[in-house]
C-alpha cells in the first residue's frame, strides 16, 4: 500500500465518519451502534488472520502496542457515539482538528518531542478562541449540546494520546495486526458497556442504521484502520496530525448536502478561527504565503523581461 494512497484514504474516511456515525445512531443507541461495530470488525478480523494463518503476538512489545492502539478505540470511540447525539456532524469534525495539539502535548510529556515554539504556541491560543465561540453558541442551545462539544474533545486527547503511546512502544508490528489486536482488546469492554447500561435489542433497523453501521464496519475500522496505522509508522507524527486540518470542510459539505445541517455565524467564525490554527500550527499559512510571494515577484519580473508588462512612470 502506498503511504499517498493509505494517506488520502485515511482523510476521506475520517471525514465521512461523524455522518456515519450520526447515521447508524438512527435506530440504535449509540451503546448498541458502536459494539455492533466493534464487535464485527474485530469477528472479521479474527477470520482474517484464521485465513491467512498470520501469527498475532510475535514479540512481548507487541501486546503493548495493542494496548496502546486499544486507548485510541475504547473508551474513545464510545465518546464520539455518544456525542452525535447532541451536535452535528460537521462540528464534530471542526473539533476534532483540536487532535494535532493533543498530539504535540503528549509527544513532549512521553516522548520528550517539543512540536511547540511561539508560532505553535500562538495557533493554540487561536483554537482556544475559536472553541470558545464554538462552545458559548452550542450552550445557547442547551447543556446537552455542550457535553457534546466537550465530549469530542476528550476523544480527541484520548485518541492524540494512543497515537504517541503507539509510536512510544516502540514497537514493529504491521498495521493489521495493529487493528486487530487493539480490537480484539477493546471489543470486550464495548459489549460489557452495552450490557450494563442497554442490553437493547431494537425490534427493526432503518436503512441509515445498516448503511451506517455496514460502512463504519468496512471502511472506518477495518480497511481506515489498517490505512492509519500503516500512515502512523511510515510518517512522523506531526505528518500525521495534519489529518484533521483536511478533513472538516468536507465533513461539512457532506453534513449541509445530505442532513441540512446548518451551522450559526457563531459557530461558523469559531470552525474558521480553528482550522487557521491548524494552518498556522502546521506553519501552512506561511509556506502559502512564500509561495504566492514568489510566484507574483518572478511572474512580475518575466513579464517585465518579456515585455509583457510595461512599468509606467508615476508622474509625467
Amino acid at each position: 500500500m502506498k503511504v499517498i494512497i493509505a494517506y488520502t484514504s485515511v482523510v476521506f474516511i475520517w471525514a465521512t465518519t461523524p455522518l456515519a456515525v450520526q447515521w447508524s445512531n438512527s435506530s440504535l443507541s449509540f451503546q448498541a451502534a458502536v459494539t455492533a461495530r466493534m464487535a464485527l470488525a474485530a469477528l472479521l478480523c479474527a477470520a482474517l488472520l484464521l485465513i491467512t494463518r498470520r501469527p498475532l503476538v510475535k514479540q512481548k512489545k507487541d501486546v503493548l502496542a495493542f494496548a496502546a492502539g486499544a486507548v485510541g478505540i475504547f473508551p474513545n470511540m464510545l465518546l464520539v457515539y455518544w456525542s452525535a447525539q447532541f451536535i452535528p456532524s460537521s462540528l464534530i469534525a471542526v473539533i476534532f482538528g483540536t487532535y494535532p495539539f493533543f498530539t504535540g502535548l503528549f509527544a513532549l510529556l512521553l516522548l520528550k518531542q517539543n512540536a511547540f515554539n511561539l508560532q505553535r504556541v500562538l495557533a493554540l491560543l487561536v483554537a482556544v478562541a475559536g472553541l470558545v465561540l464554538i462552545n458559548l453558541d452550542q450552550l445557547a442551545l442547551g447543556k446537552h449540546a455542550l457535553w457534546g462539544v466537550l465530549g469530542i474533545l476528550c476523544s480527541s486527547a484520548l485518541f492524540a494520546f494512543s497515537t504517541v503511546l503507539v509510536k512510544k512502544s516502540g514497537a514493529q508490528v504491521d498495521a493489521f495486526r495493529q487493528l486487530s489486536g487493539s480490537l480484539f482488546i477493546a471489543a470486550p469492554f464495548f459489549v460489557l458497556t452495552w450490557l450494563l447500561t442497554d442490553a437493547n435489542v431494537p425490534q427493526s433497523l432503518d436503512i441509515k442504521s445498516i448503511v451506517g453501521v455496514t460502512y463504519l464496519v468496512l471502511a472506518g475500522s477495518m480497511f481506515g484502520g489498517v490505512a492509519f496505522y500503516y500512515v502512523l509508522t511510515r510518517c512522523q507524527v506531526v505528518t500525521v496530525s495534519l489529518i484533521p486540518l483536511l478533513t472538516p470542510v468536507m465533513a461539512i459539505a457532506l453534513g449541509v448536502s445530505l442532513e441540512g445541517e446548518q451551522l450559526s455565524a457563531q459557530v461558523f467564525f469559531g470552525s474558521a478561527l480553528v482550522l487557521f490554527s491548524l494552518a498556522l500550527f502546521q506553519g501552512l499559512v506561511q509556506s502559502f504565503g512564500r509561495f504566492i510571494y514568489r510566484f507574483s515577484y518572478k511572474g512580475l519580473r518575466k513579464g517585465v523581461r518579456m515585455g509583457v508588462l510595461k512599468i509606467k512612470p508615476l508622474f509625467i
